[in-house]
């Protein structure tokens, strides 16, 4: 089986950030074939930022994202860049705090940012918010594969609250499911 990720939103949100870990726990944690890529605007900081991940069970040829099945949109912009085309039997993921458009296709309100800033007092952990929001509509994943992959890339002193992040992703799809 063979999974197409695309991750899009705006420079500090961490959305390259959300990929690797999603990509090193696939490759490192769950023994699959992964391609990560990304791009990001030349203001970096509040500039368009995409990522992709292939995670697949055989060998990846071609490294770029050509046929997503998941999105996971944290700006208006990225909707409209990446989003706005998905097909009906995709599966998006979105911060509807700031994607204010919807799909025509199987979508899940996430409003990572103002949980991360509510619940855990930074919206740093918006991202792994996703990531837990990703998990529980996909199963992409073992919670553990995803767990090491957050823990290991974290900074130190942060593990506690990026649990939390994870728990608080997959709370708010499991609402919703």
């Amino acid at each position: 089986m063979k999974t197409e990720i695309r991750f899009s939103g705006l420079g500090g949100q961490g959305i390259i950030t959300a990929a690797v870990i999603l990509g090193r726990a696939a490759a490192l944690y769950s023994k699959k074939h992964v391609v990560q890529t990304q791009s990001y605007g030349p203001e970096a900081r509040g500039g368009a930022s995409a990522s992709a991940v292939i995670i697949s069970d055989d060998p990846v040829y071609y490294p770029n994202v050509t046929n997503p099945s998941v999105y996971v949109i944290m700006s208006q912009e990225a909707y409209n860049k990446y989003g706005n085309n998905a097909p009906e039997d995709a599966l998006m993921l979105l911060d509807p705090g700031f994607v204010t458009s919807r799909p025509v296709c199987r979508c899940f309100e996430v409003p990572a940012t103002s949980e991360a800033k509510s619940q855990l007092g930074k919206t740093v952990f918006a991202n792994v918010i996703m990531l837990g929001a990703l998990l529980e509509a996909t199963g992409i994943v073992t919670y553990d594969a995803l767990e090491h992959a957050v823990l290991d890339s974290v900074p130190k002193g942060t593990e506690t609250n990026n649990k939390r992040a994870l728990a608080i992703g997959q709370e708010l799809v499991r609402s919703q499911l």
